[in-house]
């Protein structure tokens, strides 16, 4: 029996109790810290069930971001050069459709499909047929071979009736794809400083192949269409792809502006010598309204990133 004023000793087995409580408790804590920050841990970015049966039904890859579906159609099956040289698909021969939810229940659909000349009418039905809008058809590219169209396509409707409508379009590209002969060889090695361009142009971009591609959206414009917020992924952005070499690189590109923009982007892009190609809206009863320019340029690739970092400065000015 201890005497007045003596502490009791803790037993031993009480001790171990405690001790792997604690750390029973710091492993629990980690792991919902690891499961929080897991980068593909039920994140918003999984696919929703009814966007998972369009990309299904349209036997199509996609992805879901900012709210946003995005269907890839691309032309793998088209071998186009530019002045006669070789341009790989991710420089600009890729189509794609996205859906996002509008003000009303309903979601919205926007897309560009890239067409040969032969296939320019007979999409253009299938669309209009089936209860599909057609909002453009324009070039993107001067002096290509062949001729390749660009058609962007608007609708509304629950996620499975638009790829319904759609389906039958996309059916001649997939004919096409199918026909065409295999595609044959490894792509080309990547042969530009994408760190240097990178800065120069002020945002980072993402590679394809022998592509380096850097999409920048307008987050400063509140664009709504039947109340869908069209942000970068709905086809609002300015990008620029770039392949070639440091010394000998190409740019393609597509620059979104409001209409005060237009002319001081034109300034900027001449005064580099990159070619403008074409000028053009995409999307039909937007507010505001959006004009959408093409460029072309070959030189060096910190050339060609300074004069996309020049028309990219035009934009946001009041």
């Amino acid at each position: 029996m201890p005497t007045a004023g003596t502490v009791r000793p803790e037993r031993p087995s009480l001790r171990r109790s405690i001790v792997r409580y604690s750390l029973a408790m710091r492993t629990s804590m980690l792991l919902v810290a690891c499961l929080v920050l897991a980068p593909g841990h039920a994140s918003a970015q999984d696919v929703p069930e009814p966007y998972k049966s369009v990309l299904s039904s349209l036997g199509k890859t996609g992805d879901y971001k900012d709210g946003v579906l995005k269907v890839n159609i691309p032309r793998g099956d088209l071998t186009v050069t530019i002045k006669g040289r070789p341009a790989p698909t991710p420089f600009g021969f890729g189509g794609w459709v996205a859906m996002t939810k509008g003000g009303e229940g309903h979601d919205v659909l926007m897309g560009d499909l890239v067409l040969t000349e032969d296939q320019v009418n007979p999409v253009m039905s299938a669309l209009l047929d089936n209860g599909l809008e057609v909002t453009a058809l324009h070039n993107h590219f001067f002096w290509e071979q062949p001729r390749i169209l660009y058609m962007h396509v608007h609708g509304m409707g629950s996620p499975a009736d638009l790829a319904a409508k759609l389906k039958p379009a996309l059916g001649i590209i997939d004919a096409a794809v199918k026909r065409a002969p295999a595609a044959s060889g490894a792509a080309p090695a990547v042969a530009l400083d994408t760190a240097a361009i990178a800065r120069t142009v002020g945002h980072s971009g993402d590679q394809s192949g022998p592509v380096y591609k850097i999409t920048v959206g307008r987050s400063d414009l509140n664009v709504r269409d039947h109340g869908a917020l069209i942000n970068a992924r709905m086809g609002l952005n300015t990008w620029a792809a770039f392949t070639g070499s440091d010394a000998d690189a190409i740019v393609a590109g597509d620059v979104a502006m409001l209409d005060r923009e237009v002319q001081p982007v034109l300034k900027a892009l001449r005064a580099h010598g990159i070619d403008v190609v074409a000028m053009h809206q995409h999307m039909i009863g937007t507010d505001p309204p959006i004009v959408f320019l093409h460029y072309f340029g070959s030189g060096s690739a910190q050339a060609l990133a300074a004069g996309v970092r020049a028309a990219l400065d035009q934009l946001g000015k009041k």
